[in-house]
């Protein structure tokens, strides 16, 4: 073996050991600079329709020196086209790469014109090399998905066709994504080019995930992410590529086993799992607290490096990779950093900034390495904006109607307990929202399980946290009342939990109400009820707990031993309102479907029976499907 080389792999086996990133400074002494080769990767995944720019909170240094809270606008994806635009003219040797799950996830994927129209649009301005197709790209079949992806590669005035990747998945023989019939291939890799380079790039979906929590057609299949990736590596090794990207909708978690068992791998771009990657100046300017390392850098089966990155979520982040490699194709370095997009519009305590303060953020973005102060580019908002005007024009569509007052009360029980002004002086007076609540609160639950039975792969019981449904509805209701009364922006999660789990989740939302003082936390459930007894002690205060069985159509007890599907928002599943049982539930029995709690509202009412005009007919739910059937208070 070559001496030098050896001594290069040990080097590199020391760093990787060690924890470090391996540097361009360390390796220089072994491997000439004019036979290595620089490659720069730029990123997104899962921006799930999240178009329009957000304020975000950051903390940043004022010109005393002093960190200060400051309000920015961030993100948005006419931002997310500045970025790739500024980043990709920075460098040589730039591919632009999606790691899935552009869809499903506000109004602009589907009510905004054609389903992902919008997406579409935004992403030629980017001109991505390759998009690997995520679960939710399954979410409304192959059909629709075959659909979008003629958009997606339509010329127009755009010249920009991504290759569409995904090396595990089977069509069915009829399915419109069939190679036979597709206008748009869906290839396992692409090979691309950069100063002479070849590069293979495979794509890889989640395969459980899309089955059960997606909608492909029933023929669709989809193969073990690991067998199909290798055998990929395998045929483009076989072709003499030896420089090898995967681009990855797995999770995170997946993707570090991944790295450790394929050979040939040499970076993985990663999405699915949400994941923010960084250094601790991520939590310090708080935007949030990194899952690990931005690159993650593993060895691989062969025991050479593997640069692993994901890019968080909803169009915020653009990530920047660097990776070097020797001549015979081994990654020798990677550095880089996740970019957080901001702009430079300072508000301190609702007003501008002064501008010796907005001198010293500027200052302290710039120090941060993790934040890019970017405006939005003008063709991207331009061209937004005839979606966002279909979106404002959708919110005042009259969707249904409530022909009686769903009466909103977070808590049940009379005068004397603490939620009872909440319902209006009518609802009060019907008296059943003192014994099992408010209506709306219950039909939001019930709403839950029925859409992810019906759509997302199903599940046993639903969970909604009173605080979360904020208005009541009567009358005709527009799409804007249906946002304002679902306004968090939550994605439903299914979550797999034991008989004691389900009955501490229960005590945990009780606990929330009676120790806490506050009235948000009290559980609505979808197929599943109870007595309620507040005075009694934590752990005791409800019984009689019943799960309404969907195979037998009967309430029955809780069963030990059984295990139940949980439909539920992140934020509760995160132990949002208290709920620490749901926080505990570990990895593998959590799946993060990623539906938008106000979509699936809609969804909901769609499916409802029509008045003679053609209006959905929303009324308040069957008394036997309330979670609370007796409450106590003192």
């Amino acid at each position: 073996m070559n001496r030098t080389r050896f001594i290069s792999g040990l080097i590199t086996l020391s760093c990787v050991m060690a924890g470090l990133t391996v540097t361009d400074h360390v390796l220089a002494q072994t491997s000439p600079a004019q036979k290595q080769f620089e490659l720069t990767i730029l990123h997104v995944n899962d921006h799930h329709s999240h178009l329009d720019d957000k304020p975000r909170t950051l903390l940043l240094k004022n010109a005393s020196g002093s960190q200060q809270e400051v309000k920015v606008s961030a993100g948005g994806f006419p931002r997310v086209v500045s970025a790739f635009r500024k980043l990709a003219q920075e460098d040589s040797n730039v591919l632009k790469l999606h790691a899935g799950d552009a869809l499903s996830g506000t109004l602009y994927f589907n009510r905004a014109g054609e389903m992902g129209q919008a997406d579409a649009t935004m992403m030629k301005l980017v001109c991505f090399d390759a998009f690997a197709l995520g679960n939710h790209e399954f979410d409304k079949g192959d059909s629709a998905l075959a659909k979008w992806l003629e958009l997606l590669h339509d010329n127009g005035e755009f010249g920009c066709k991504p290759a569409v990747l995904s090396a595990n998945v089977r069509f069915a023989d009829d399915s419109a994504l069939h190679s036979s019939r597709s206008k748009v291939p869906v290839r396992p890799f692409t090979i691309v080019e950069r100063h002479g380079e070849k590069i293979g790039i495979i794509g890889l979906t989640i395969a459980e995930k899309t089955k059960v929590a997606s909608s492909p057609d029933p023929g669709t299949q989809f193969e073990d992410e690991l067998t199909a990736a290798q055998r990929t590596i395998n045929e483009l090794t076989a072709l003499g590529l030896d420089k090898i990207i995967l681009l990855s909708h797995i999770g995170y978690s997946k993707d570090l086993d991944l790295a450790k068992r394929l050979s040939g791998v040499d970076v993985i771009i990663g999405g699915d799992s949400h994941t923010l990657l960084g250094p601790d100046a991520l939590k310090t300017t708080g935007i949030g607290t990194p899952a690990g390392p931005y690159p993650t850098v593993l060895q691989n089966n062969d025991g050479h490096l593997v640069c692993i990155v994901q890019a968080w979520e909803y169009a915020q982040i653009v990530g920047k990779l660097k990776v070097r490699f020797d001549p015979e194709g081994r990654v020798i370095s990677c550095n880089g950093s996740p970019l957080v997009l901001v702009d430079d519009d300072f508000q301190v305590e609702g007003k501008p900034a002064s501008p010796d303060d907005a001198r010293a953020f500027q200052d302290s973005i710039y120090r941060s390495g993790i934040l890019l102060q970017i405006k939005p580019d003008p063709e991207a908002s331009q061209k937004l904006q005839p979606f966002k005007d279909k979106v404002e024009n959708f919110k005042k569509t009259v969707v249904a109607i409530a022909p009686v007052e769903l009466c909103s009360r977070r808590v049940p029980g009379g005068p004397d307990t603490p939620d009872y002004s909440r319902s209006s002086p009518s609802c009060n007076q019907r008296g059943l929202v003192n014994v099992r609540g408010g209506d709306i609160q219950q039909l939001v639950a019930n709403a839950y399980l029925a859409v992810a039975n019906s759509h997302y792969g199903g599940a046993d019981i639903s969970l909604q946290s009173a605080g979360g449904v904020r208005i009541p509805l009567e009358g005709t209701v527009t799409a804007a009342q249906v946002l304002e009364l679902l306004p968090f922006g939550n994605q439903l999660w299914r979550l797999t939990l034991t008989a004691k789990e389900v009955h501490d989740m229960i005590e945990d939302g009780l606990q929330a109400v009676v120790g806490g003082g506050a009235s948000g936390p009290y559980p609505y459930a979808g197929g599943l009820r109870w007595d309620v007894d507040l005075a009694k002690p934590k752990g005791s205060r409800a019984s009689n707990i019943e799960f309404f069985d969907q195979k037998i159509h009967q309430w029955v007890p809780l069963q030990e031993g059984r295990e139940y599907k949980l439909f539920v928002l992140s934020f509760n599943a995160n132990g949002g309102d208290g709920y620490q049982t749901l926080a505990n539930i570990p990895a593998s029995r959590r799946m993060d479907i990623g539906v938008l709690d106000a979509d699936a509202f809609m969804t909901y009412v769609e499916s409802l029976p029509k008045d003679q005009y053609g209006l959905p007919v929303i009324l308040p739910p069957a008394a036997d499907t309330f979670s609370t059937k007796s409450f106590r208070y003192h």
